[in-house]
């Protein structure tokens, strides 16, 4: 049995051990500060050798270079206190948020839940955030640090940002509040995602209807040009719970508006398919459903959409993806790039490594063949 092999069981061990029976949130923030210790004392240096991303899986996208395919979704780091650390593990991107305009605490606690049975998580945490304006700050610095990387000729991940409503904003002001956040973010961000699709912000799904999100997302791409500079590349994230003719609507909405792509998809308010006692589940309240019961919808809307946007238009998809053998899929479907997060709480640190060492056999047999040039310059 090799290391690689041993690593997701040792993990496995310690997760039961040391994290079964502690809050999740807790939990999270454990590891987030041993990420943070490993990266301050040099650990994260010696294990970037073994996980780093092979040159074989650049791909070209958005108009610019990404390490690897397979990246962080949002939710993990949300107020980007942790992207050199995160960077550590091998992600070829890392999509930080969500950041909202004006720094909020999010939903009561406990508001995250595992369904370890179903490798799953429930999530309501209502974009606890710092505000776009103490983010800005941390990536100003981030900037610097990551153009160096890159100046040396040093692997350095993409930088995405994620952004959403503030919960106290009326919904009739929603797109004041995005352009708020816009005007700060995009000047540092290597592409912006605007979330209309948590199920953890009242009303906020309701941006998802074409009358709400054409005018929204022509401000915020006109906004973030002007703050930037330069284009950033626009992307609008879906939810799976929308019909198939609502995103059938949405990738038409897009190409009439000019976004560089769609990130679908984010979590689910379905409980179907979870092999946890219904019971079980509906003690514990609302929220959003990630894990492997999400991907065969998330794998359908990244068939539909692809069928629907032109090569020139990128699709990250997002949603139950838990190995190799998934991003391939999803790859091999029409998507230009992948991202997880649920399975990373389960699998442990060297769960990227695994993917992108999958990623890099599958290029090398023929399996894969990633695309290149992909999105508006």
């Amino acid at each position: 049995m090799t290391s690689d092999s041993r690593s997701p069981a040792l993990y496995g061990a310690l997760f039961k051990a040391f994290f079964t029976g502690m809050d999740p949130e807790r939990a999270h923030q454990r590891v987030v500060g041993g990420l943070k210790w490993a990266h301050r004392v040099g650990a994260g240096r010696a294990l970037l050798r073994l996980t780093k991303p092979d040159p074989a899986l650049e791909v070209e996208v958005l108009g610019r270079r990404w390490p690897s395919p397979f990246g962080l979704a949002a939710g993990f780091d949300k107020g980007a206190t942790a992207v050199l650390p995160l960077a550590d593990l091998g992600f070829g991107h890392i999509e930080i948020g969500t950041v909202t305009a004006r720094q909020q605490p999010g939903n009561p606690a406990p508001r995250l839940f595992r369904l370890v049975e179903d490798r799953a998580l429930i999530n309501r945490m209502g974009f606890n955030n710092d505000g776009a304006v103490q983010v800005r700050r941390r990536l100003d610095a981030l900037r610097a640090e990551l153009t160096d990387l890159a100046r040396r000729g040093r692997y350095a991940p993409v930088l995405g940002v994620n952004i959403g409503k503030t919960k106290a904003t009326p919904l009739e002001d929603a797109v004041e509040d995005y352009l708020s956040s816009a005007r700060e973010l995009a000047p540092v961000a290597d592409y912006l995602v605007v979330n209309v699709s948590s199920p953890n912000t009242p009303g906020l799904r309701q941006l998802q209807e074409i009358q709400s999100l054409e005018p929204l997302l022509r401000r915020v791409k006109e906004v973030s040009r002007e703050a930037a500079g330069r284009h950033v590349p626009l992307l609008v994230k879906i939810a799976p719970d929308m019909s198939d003719d609502d995103a059938d609507a949405v990738a038409a909405l897009v190409e009439e508006v000019g976004l560089d792509g769609v990130v679908a998809t984010n979590t689910t308010i379905s409980r179907t398919g979870l092999q946890a006692a219904p019971d079980d589940v509906e003690a514990l309240g609302a929220g959003g459903l990630s894990g492997p019961v999400l991907a065969q919808r998330s794998l359908e809307l990244l068939g539909r959409l692809r069928s629907r946007l032109p090569l020139s238009t990128a699709i990250i998809s997002v949603g139950g993806v838990t190995s190799a053998d998934d991003v391939i899929e999803r790859l091999n479907a029409g998507a230009d790039l992948v991202q997880g997060y649920t399975a990373f709480i389960y699998q442990g640190p060297l769960w990227v490594q695994r993917i992108n060492s999958g990623l890099r056999q599958a290029v090398r047999s023929g399996e894969l063949r990633l695309r290149k040039e992909t999105g508006r310059a």
